[in-house]
């Protein structure tokens, strides 16, 4: 019972810690809208056409469906296959925190900035806002990459019971 327990909180850190650093590649490869400062406080997007928040949202998406990717294909091979259930439910809990921390932190990074150029900056000046995820379905891709492919790499491997010899009449 020790040992399920233990790869239960290994898929849970080990995807949290994934989630973190999946938040800092977010961060830095997401694209940014440019704002203009219009009074103090205030600041209006420069192109109100940009595509700088899809592509941040679409960037979210990738990143998190590869996170949920290595967290199935690892976790199944390192720790399903020997602690059974128990670590796919870390591995699934894992992931939905994974996909929260990734968030977190991908949005937390270059806040400080954008609120103190926010509340610096002279009227005209142009700079960055910070990155926000407009999509929170999004947050749905890593847990559920991760439970899709703990499922077919538990069912999907498994050869018919005919194929096997099981069902033969002799």
């Amino acid at each position: 019972m020790k040992g399920r327990l233990a790869a239960f909180a290994a898929a849970l850190a080990g995807s949290a810690v994934l989630g973190v650093a999946a938040g800092l590649v977010w961060a830095a490869v997401a694209p940014r809208a440019l704002l203009q400062q219009v009074g103090h406080g205030q600041a209006q997007l420069v192109s109100a056409e940009t595509s700088a928040f899809i592509l941040a949202d679409a960037w979210f998406c990738l990143i998190a469906a590869l996170g949920g990717a290595i967290t199935g294909v690892a976790g199944y091979r390192l720790l399903v296959r020997r602690a059974g259930w128990i670590a796919a439910a870390g591995l699934v809990l894992g992931a939905a925190a994974a996909s929260l921390l990734a968030l977190w932190t991908g949005e937390n990074i270059g806040l400080g900035t954008y609120n103190h150029l926010l509340a610096t900056s002279q009227d005209g000046a142009l700079f960055h806002a910070s990155l926000a995820l407009g999509a929170k379905s999004a947050l749905v891709f890593w847990p559920g990459v991760t439970s899709l492919i703990l499922l077919l790499a538990e069912y999907g491997g498994r050869r018919p019971a005919s194929e096997q010899g099981l069902l033969s009449v002799d």
